[in-house]
């Protein structure tokens, strides 16, 4: 249940909370809602999962708990908005590279690189999806983010690559098999890269690319 508390932290209950235009009330809660979703990235990523609390997120974001209830549900809630927030951030940032590529070479290249040059510049970003991936789970206990939350990626990549075969410009295997192992070794450089800071991420991402498109490239004399 949300405390009766507005979005800039004041009663909601005086005249001047009842005077502000639905409008400007609207866009007062999604800047502080992003305010509280940077908040908790930092808080994750410098202390780690287990020990981010929702004191320090609150004091982080220079705001009280019943400003972060009054917005967000629980802890939960407000670790799939984050999540939510940066993948839209980065889908964003990698649908503008993809716009007007076109064949399954460009898609690889563009598609694998430009996720790494997003990343290299949001270090922080990636280091609380690492924590909350590793750590965060339902009630049942599995992890909120495991395999089956990776469904949407593997399926518009196994899309991409039965087009590509479609076209002639990849030999026939298995889409489903290569669009996780894609995503795996995406998943694997950024946690390299993690574990190593001055690991040549853009190189990585060059090599990364150049394998898959030589693993799924029709041969070039005509045989699959």
């Amino acid at each position: 249940m949300r405390s009766e508390i507005d979005p800039s932290g004041q009663s909601g209950k005086g005249e001047s909370a009842k005077a502000t235009p639905d409008s400007e009330r609207s866009l007062i809660e999604k800047v502080r809602r992003a305010q509280i979703i940077e908040a908790a990235i930092d808080v994750i990523a410098a202390r780690g999962f287990a020990k981010a609390s929702m004191a320090q997120i609150a004091e982080r974001a220079g705001v009280s708990k019943g400003v972060i209830s009054y917005h967000f549900a629980g802890k939960g809630e407000l670790i799939e908005r984050t999540v939510e927030q940066v993948y839209e951030g980065l889908g964003a940032f990698v649908a503008s590279r993809l716009a007007g590529q076109t064949g399954t070479a460009a898609w690889l290249r563009v598609y694998v690189g430009s996720v790494a040059e997003y990343m290299s510049g949001h270090r922080t970003q990636l280091a609380a999806l690492g924590e909350i991936f590793t750590h965060f789970r339902t009630d049942d206990g599995d992890l909120r983010y495991g395999i089956a939350s990776s469904e949407r990626i593997y399926t518009h990549v196994e899309e991409v690559f039965r087009e590509g075969q479609q076209r002639g410009e990849l030999r026939a295997f298995d889409t489903r098999v290569m669009a996780v192992s894609l995503q795996a070794g995406i998943d694997d450089m950024f946690a390299y890269w993690v574990t190593h800071p001055d690991h040549d991420l853009t190189a990585h991402a060059r090599e990364l690319t150049d394998l898959f498109w030589h693993a799924t490239r029709a041969d070039s004399r005509g045989k699959s």
